[in-house]
């Protein structure tokens, strides 16, 4: 089964989480600056909240290879959310790209919030996170 990691970050918070997620998975996370070269039937993509929204090269990127997309599951980090699954589920929706129900989320290093993640237990879960996936499909 085909997978691919993409991820957007601006405090390289998220970047850990694929990079953790893409080596259990054994591919390489790469920035959403890279397109799909072929379609990933599993596509696990990392992103954040920022101004209350998911970024626009995020939005951008899933609209450019949602033909490429068989599965989104959803990673997300933040500061203050529980998760974005719910905004990606609704881009996704009107994409209509195929959405997994189950999101990885982690709390990221914000300033004074959350130091230090995130840490070593995170990257662990999400590594267990993404072989689970995998193996459910």
């Amino acid at each position: 089964m085909k997978a691919a990691v993409r991820y957007y970050t601006k405090t390289g918070n998220t970047k850990k989480i694929c990079d953790a997620i893409a080596e259990a998975i054994g591919v390489e996370a790469k920035s959403v600056d890279v397109p799909l070269e072929e379609e990933a039937e599993v596509f696990f993509l990392g992103n954040s909240v920022y101004a209350a929204n998911i970024d626009k090269e995020v939005k951008d990127f899933v609209e450019a290879n949602k033909d490429k997309i068989g599965c989104l599951v959803n990673i997300s980090s933040a500061a203050l959310l529980e998760g974005t699954y719910g905004r990606m589920s609704r881009l996704c929706g009107e994409l209509g790209v195929n959405i997994d129900e189950r999101e990885f989320h982690c709390k990221g290093s914000f300033k004074f919030m959350h130091k230090g993640r995130p840490n070593q237990q995170d990257l662990d879960e999400a590594a267990a996170f993404a072989k689970e996936i995998m193996a459910s499909k």
